[in-house]
């Protein structure tokens, strides 16, 4: 079955559902609970709450990552056109148009690997028939994009500090050039010209091609850089929404909540 990009949005969720189970035979535990949102071709998202309030598991169900134990057990979400729940086939496709950025990114990198072939294998673990010089050359581009040295493509993640670890993580989501980026805390371990370096290679994809970032954080620094939309979630549930920090349209047990946007 086919799937057609939604004309108006990159992303719609309408009452969506999520159960995460801790083990084999584990009884499920809902995380998130009836999620309704639209993120716009083009646009950001910011998703703010406190531990546990099910940001990172809503980030992977939609990045179509593979976590045990994750499931989509009620309501509907489209990545792309593509379906969340249930998407057969076509989970391959939602896999690339989605450039996914999971929290720690850095720290989870294949030590066994080297930053080049770490950045290349979304392409290579789907064409072992690449093009290597090709290859190659995408991948010095992202390093350049990133600000990261070209030596540093036959070193192994476990020699570069953190946040060039981060970075190596955000080229290797970006190399398949995304419709649609979630990123689980883009700028984790960031100095300030290395924030800059990143936002600025979100803004060329936006501006360029129309991709949508959707970003688990609790910092309102990004809001204002990224100029996003904003749903703060607590306990699956979302508790208030709107456009940036000051524009934030509350439910009434969501009060207690307006902390997590204070400046």
């Amino acid at each position: 079955m086919s799937h057609r990009r939604d004309p108006d949005v990159a992303i719609r969720c309408v009452d969506l559902s999520v159960a995460r189970a801790s083990g084999r035979g584990a009884t499920p535990v809902r995380v998130v609970d009836g999620i309704a949102f639209t993120l716009p071709h083009g646009r950001t998202l910011a998703i703010f709450g406190p531990t546990g309030a099910g940001k990172s598991s809503l980030a992977a169900v939609l990045a179509g990552a593979d976590e045990p134990g994750l499931a989509v057990i009620g309501g509907e979400g489209h990545v792309e056109g593509i379906p969340v729940r249930r998407p057969g086939r076509a989970h391959r496709t939602l896999t690339y148009v989605t450039g996914y950025l999971p929290q720690g990114a850095g720290a989870r990198l294949p030590s066994r690997l080297t930053v080049a072939e770490v950045i290349g294998s979304p392409i290579t673990s789907r064409d072992r028939r690449v093009n290597q010089r090709a290859l190659a050359v995408r991948v010095a581009t992202l390093l350049d994009e990133m600000s990261l040295p070209l030596g540093v493509t036959s070193r192994y993640p476990y020699e570069l500090s953190a946040g060039m670890r981060q970075r190596v993580a955000l080229a290797r989501a970006l190399v398949l050039e995304p419709r649609v980026l979630v990123a689980d805390d883009l700028f984790a371990n960031l100095d300030v010209d290395a924030r800059r370096t990143v936002r600025e290679a979100i803004v060329r994809r936006r501006d360029g091609y129309g991709m949508s970032t959707l970003v688990v954080t609790n910092d309102i620094e990004a809001v204002r850089e990224l100029d996003a939309d904003v749903l703060v979630m607590r306990g699956g549930h979302a508790v208030a929404y709107g456009h940036g920090v000051s524009d934030l349209l509350w439910t009434p047990s969501g009060e207690a909540d307006r902390r997590l946007i204070a400046s």
